[in-house]
């Protein structure tokens, strides 16, 4: 692996972080899937043994930082889907898209719901349909994440 290759999972995870907080209208806004997550995800898969529920806990709490979020949220939820991850990478590689973008459905899903029971503890959060949006979008989103990630990787020869 090039020196180059060194920062390519740091820089996309920064590069997912921006995404997140991009300024769109709240109509769009609803929609943004946690791409941070998604990232996460994607390298958790390729790259297992380098990128693990260790990253996963310290991206979630700069998303916690970023997102003004009471600390430790995210990098919860990113933590535990991360040994989730972990735990299926090998089975996840082999399923066909469509199967892998409902595996990544239910991972949007479980992380939402432990972001929003943290932030039901100090009952600051009310609950509607709209909360649920990311996740189905995220879904959807993955295979471009896969197919865009996978050829960042193999250009610069990340294995």
């Amino acid at each position: 692996m090039s020196s180059a290759g060194l920062l390519v999972v740091p820089l996309s995870l920064v590069f997912a972080m921006a995404l997140r907080i991009l300024p769109l209208p709240h109509e769009l806004f609803v929609f943004n899937p946690d791409w941070t997550l998604l990232f996460l995800i994607y390298w958790i898969i390729a790259i297992p043994d380098r990128v693990g529920v260790g990253t996963a806990w310290l991206t979630g709490l700069f998303v916690d930082t970023l997102t003004g979020r009471m600390l430790g949220q995210h990098a919860l939820a990113y933590s535990i889907i991360a040994y989730a991850s972990l735990r299926l990478y090998r089975r996840l590689r082999l399923y066909p898209l469509p199967q892998q973008s409902l595996w990544i459905l239910l991972f949007l899903l479980i992380s939402q719901f432990l972001v929003l029971w943290s932030q039901n503890i100090k009952n600051m959060h009310v609950l509607n349909w709209v909360y649920w949006l990311p996740s189905f979008t995220g879904a959807f989103a993955w295979p471009a994440v896969l197919v865009t990630l996978r050829r960042i990787r193999r250009h610069f020869g990340i294995f």
